[in-house]
């Protein structure tokens, strides 16, 4: 479902050379399945993440979804399938502060396919826990509560691939595990696809598949190489 060869992704110094972060040959995730990754701050998840849905272009190698090459598709085709095709759970929400948690999960669906679904966006808000509370903006709503709305909104599409970036990571110990089970939970339940990236090993050890990053990525093996 999800198929990554020789990924290479640098970033661009104020010197004028180039920083290379990601070096990956291959990773695959087949329809349905979970995966956690794993790696120290700084070393690339979040770019790995970033070049799956389209936001970051890599520098070399393909990355394709579902059957189509993101990597071959303009800036606009990369939009139109990142909001067809892929959910997104960030570190920090990113929800819009003028707009309520209903609202908040309906936009999502506009990115989308442009149409509403009130009767989905109420369900996904009632499955994470916040039918009473779907009405509320986000001020109005706790850190732990927010982050539910978010993962409702990821979910709104029904995407084939859903990429969580360190979703507990602003949350309290006391909702940490409920966000791990409702993201988990509804995947399972629409046979989406999940690649979820923790510093956790507590998070970790709940998953069949552990992939570490240093292990893919080569430019972990060459950094640790050299300090050697």
């Amino acid at each position: 479902m999800l198929a990554i060869q020789n990924l290479y992704r640098s970033f661009l110094l104020p010197d004028q050379t180039r920083l290379p972060v990601l070096d990956i040959p291959h990773l695959h995730i087949n329809s349905g399945e979970q995966v956690v990754l794993i790696g120290e701050s700084g070393g690339g998840k979040t770019t790995l993440l970033h070049c799956i849905a389209g936001i970051l272009t890599p520098d070399k190698g393909t990355i394709e979804l579902d059957g189509i090459h993101i990597t071959k598709l303009s800036e606009a085709g990369r939009d139109r399938v990142r909001a067809a095709k892929i959910g997104y759970v960030f570190q920090t929400f990113n929800l819009l502060p003028g707009f309520t948690a209903l609202e908040n999960v309906r936009l999502g669906m506009t990115f989308g396919t442009g149409k509403h679904n009130v009767a989905r966006a109420i369900n996904l808000l009632e499955r994470v826990g916040l039918g009473d509370r779907m009405h509320h903006r986000p001020g109005a709503l706790s850190v732990g509560q927010q982050q539910r709305v978010a993962v409702a909104r990821a979910l709104a599409n029904k995407p084939r691939l859903l990429l969580a970036d360190e979703p507990t990571a602003n949350i309290d110990p006391s909702n940490q595990q409920k966000i791990i089970d409702l993201i988990r939970e509804n995947c399972r339940e629409e046979g989406i696809a999940l690649l979820l990236v923790t510093h956790s090993m507590h998070v970790a050890g709940q998953f069949n598949r552990v992939q570490q990053l240093e292990q893919l990525n080569r430019v972990c093996q060459s950094t640790a190489a050299d300090a050697h």
